[in-house]
């Protein structure tokens, strides 16, 4: 049904990395999600009402909630969808990650209302009906929801949205919080205990726990997260499979959006080589990335000498001492200037940030260990940060 309605109602559904076809798949889905939400607490809220049970109006004040939601991340998509101007030249992408951090703060306020209620329900109990209409009503939220979880997550794999991806999410906490107010009504129907108030109090508890996690996942973005290892990954085999290229470090990826990811790093070519068809190369990777990935690459032409045997083990002697202290520690940019009675030894490391080391410390092991070997170096090493998650 997902990819019947796809093809119906997103024009050029083909073209998901498109941005402005991402728009729509992102609109689309959040007026699947109003219409459905919204039908959902008008009929749970009605039952609820009549039945006089605080668990049932908690879910279906639950759907109100999610039904806001759904209008703020139709809104964050269509700003989001705004293009790059002077004041934001690299674009609006985040409004798409505020959106998803206004729905997860408007879930915990939700959430804390519903425990207030829940809790007045068990101070001052009231008698609450059960029938047909509350169990046919509560197994059709369900079927509704599981319907929506595979629809929420279907379109946002297909997109990369992680603010579809939640709302998959929540659909799937709204299953499980249905379901037990369903279990609660049949328990205290059978056994004429009533679980109502009780009961609320847990669904309460449950969408405050849930928006706060949301809060945390929506946070991250807006931080500055480590970007995904399989997107380094990509970068860096990809720079790598060009001929002439001998490594690449310092790696730099800044997110502004959804699809508007920009990257920087280092590139290392032979010094030997022409400059003029080293900075072409260059020139030809950054366009392959934004031709092939949609990616803006910015890269930086590290010189490195290769015709000297002597530096060239000193290089990899050292890059091997360092990732003995930590294998996920790397040098680049060693060079060597001999004089009459030592050997300045110049290089940078790269240190992960949560390394126990100071720069300090990691300079004097690294030099005690180079010295040892060659007693005439006097090492002059620039600690770098890394910015990935695993250094390549």
């Amino acid at each position: 049904m997902t990819e019947w309605l796809v093809r119906r109602f997103v024009k050029d559904y083909q073209d998901a990395n498109n941005v402005q076809v991402r728009t729509r798949y992102g609109q689309f889905a959040g007026v699947v999600g109003i219409i459905c939400n919204m039908l959902l607490c008008l009929g749970k809220g009605a039952i609820g009402l009549v039945a006089g049970s605080v668990s049932i109006i908690a879910d279906a004040v639950n759907n109100l909630s999610d039904a806001a939601s759904n209008i703020i991340s139709l809104l964050g998509f269509k700003l989001a969808s705004k293009p790059a101007d002077p004041e934001h030249p690299y674009g609006h992408g985040r409004y798409e990650y505020l959106s998803g951090l206004a729905v997860a703060i408007l879930i915990v306020f939700i959430g804390i209302e519903l425990l207030k209620s829940s809790y007045d329900k068990i101070v001052n109990p009231s008698p609450t009906e059960f029938n047909a209409a509350v169990v046919c009503v509560l197994v059709l939220s369900i079927l509704v929801k599981l319907w929506m979880m595979v629809f929420n997550r279907s379109i946002g794999q297909r997109i990369d949205s992680t603010t579809l991806e939640a709302t998959a999410v929540d659909s799937r906490n709204d299953v499980i919080s249905t379901g037990v107010v369903l279990a609660c009504a049949v328990v205290s129907y059978l056994t004429g205990v009533d679980l109502d108030g009780w009961v609320g109090l847990a669904v309460g508890a449950f969408i405050v726990w849930s928006g706060i996690q949301l809060v945390r996942e929506t946070v991250d973005p807006l931080l500055g997260r480590v970007p995904d290892p399989e997107l380094v990954q990509h970068i860096h085999d990809k720079i790598m499979s060009y001929p002439g290229v001998l490594g690449t470090h310092d790696l730099m990826v800044h997110d502004y959006g959804p699809g508007r990811q920009f990257a920087s790093a280092h590139v290392e070519m032979p010094v030997e080589a022409d400059p003029m068809e080293s900075h072409d190369l260059i020139d030809n990777i950054e366009q392959d990335f934004k031709n092939d990935d949609g990616l803006i690459v910015t890269l930086h032409y590290d010189p490195i000498v290769t015709d000297d045997p002597e530096v060239n083990d000193m290089r990899n002697w050292i890059d091997a001492q360092v990732k003995g202290i930590d294998a996920r520690m790397s040098i680049h940019d060693l060079r060597t200037v001999p004089g009459p009675t030592h050997v300045n030894v110049l290089f940078d490391c790269v240190k992960p940030a949560d390394s126990p080391l100071s720069d300090e410390d990691l300079r004097d092991r690294i030099s005690e260990l180079v010295v040892a070997r060659y007693p005439k170096a006097i090492c002059k090493i620039t600690i770098d940060q890394s910015y990935v998650s695993s250094q390549q």
